[in-house]
């Protein structure tokens, strides 16, 4: 039920409740009157309490409707007990005065009975106004609270990077060059044997290795010494369709078909080769991780100032406690990999004022959002395209 469904189903109770209280005010006025009507006035005790019952619709009518509904029955009452008075009680003039009274007592009872329940309620409304700004309250300090975690995990990014910024320039010194010096040796120790000899594969080996070993340090430079971000806009579709057939002749071989929904988006603010380096490096991802084969859905949509993708695979899904974890540098799922790669597509997002975020369920899949701000409103079609094994 929606929430106008809501707001009308309680108007209908209240206006039901309301119905019902009335009815049941006027059948009590209704009883008691035809009581004293059909009561001689010979019974004066039985007379007492009739008149004294009157008291309960009284109070109850001020009760359930305020200072209006506990006046409203007063006078009701009145009126229809004034003309007992006047002709049943006549032929007694010394009962005049106390009939009288009892009618004045009415009004006066209801109207103390109606002002302390119309008080009661507009207190009572005061407080509930009272509970939902302290709600809203509450609910804009969790968000702030929330928001101050995410600046502070950010900035405990940030002092990790500098802190690798710091020792970067060392390390690629000091490494780069002995690796130079063992792949050279290695080039000459396999010409040095035979192409069967079974040292020469060992060789091989050895310079693959060197190889490995140097793609990630060409990583982690680039991620401790990123290249300025120049501002352009672009148009994501487009950057995002390029990646797509990059990609496909991977995902044919790893057996994932690509099922890919991408319209004419607006442009966006940043760099069209940086975002396409995050593209390629998710789709890659969910490729590499549906070692068995799977499907893959890339679709892309504008909604409100943001361009949305979101890519999600059917593949074996990230355990909750790496989720946490899994745009830190060097942190890896894989049995091959620095751990870099999207810890440089987080930050490269991160340098345009978008947003990177990760779902996922294990043994359900994995879902990236990437959110990108749009610069221009530019018409939208819609194209459908599938590709895949």
């Amino acid at each position: 039920m929606g929430v106008t469904g809501q707001k009308l189903y309680q108007r209908f109770t209240m206006t039901r409740q309301k119905l019902l209280r009335l009815l049941i005010l006027a059948v009590v006025i209704s009883v008691i009157s035809l009581l004293h009507y059909t009561t001689t006035t010979d019974h004066s005790h039985v007379h007492d309490i009739y008149r004294r019952l009157y008291y309960i619709p009284v109070v109850f009518g001020g009760i359930w409707f305020g200072l209006s509904g506990g006046l409203s029955t007063a006078l009701l009452v009145s009126v229809i007990y004034a003309p007992h008075v006047l002709f049943q009680w006549g032929r007694m003039p010394t009962e005049h005065p106390e009939q009288y009274l009892e009618i004045l007592l009415y009004n006066v009872i209801g109207v103390i009975t109606g002002a302390l329940a119309s008080r009661e309620h507009s207190q009572r409304l005061r407080a509930e106004k009272a509970a939902e700004r302290l709600a809203d309250s509450y609910a804009k300090l969790r968000e702030q609270a929330d928001m101050i975690i995410e600046i502070e995990d950010q900035l405990r990014r940030a002092d990790r990077l500098a802190a690798l910024g710091e020792l970067s320039a060392g390390m690629a010194h000091e490494i780069r060059n002995p690796l130079g010096s063992i792949r050279g040796t290695a080039e000459i120790l396999r010409d040095a044997f035979a192409p069967d000899d079974k040292y020469a594969e060992f060789t091989v080996i050895l310079m693959k290795e060197v190889d490995r070993l140097n793609q990630v340090l060409e990583d982690f430079l680039h991620f401790v010494r990123p290249e300025p971000v120049e501002k352009q806009k672009f148009l994501p579709a487009e950057a995002l369709r390029e990646v797509l057939q990059l990609a496909e002749v991977q995902a044919r071989k790893a057996g994932v078909d690509i099922v890919t929904e991408i319209p004419e988006l607006p442009q966006v603010q940043g760099n069209s080769g940086q975002l396409k380096q995050v593209f390629l490096n998710l789709i890659l991802n969910a490729v590499q991780a549906m070692s068995a084969g799977g499907r893959l859905e890339v679709d892309a949509r504008q909604g409100g100032n943001w361009v949305i993708c979101r890519f999600t695979d059917n593949g074996p899904g990230i355990a909750a406690e790496n989720l946490e974890r899994i745009f830190n540098p060097f942190f890896t799922t894989k049995q091959e990999g620095s751990g870099l790669g999207l810890a440089i597509a987080h930050r490269i997002v991160d340098s345009v004022a978008g947003k990177l975020q990760v779902e996922s369920r294990l043994g359900q899949g994995t879902t990236f959002t990437l959110r990108l701000a749009v610069a221009d409103n530019l018409g939208a079609k819609h194209e459908k395209t599938s590709s895949g094994h």
